[in-house]
């Protein structure tokens, strides 16, 4: 998605990303998750299940996310924190 493009779960505009072709990214454990961004794994299962975080790739009991998916989702935490009222 880039920047005109809007989440399925409002009319945000989402901040531009970057794609990386599958086998160049990396896959990150909830464990790394929580441990980058100080929030619980709860917190984060709360949030898939509202849609508002990437959905876990499954590789048999196992839960992994792409780096560049949670890249994105914080990159687009930081460009909506900083929004002023005016869009800008």
């Amino acid at each position: 998605m880039d920047a005109t493009q809007t989440s399925h779960s409002n009319s945000i505009p989402l901040a531009p990303s970057t794609l990386v072709p599958v086998l160049e990214d990396q896959f990150l454990s909830m464990a790394f998750i929580t441990q980058l961004t100080g929030l619980t794994d709860k917190w984060f299962y709360k949030l898939i299940q509202d849609g508002k975080f990437p959905q876990p790739i499954k590789f048999g009991r196992s839960s992994r996310w792409l780096k560049s998916e949670v890249e994105s989702w914080i990159r687009q935490k930081i460009y909506d924190s900083r929004k002023t009222e005016d869009g800008y």
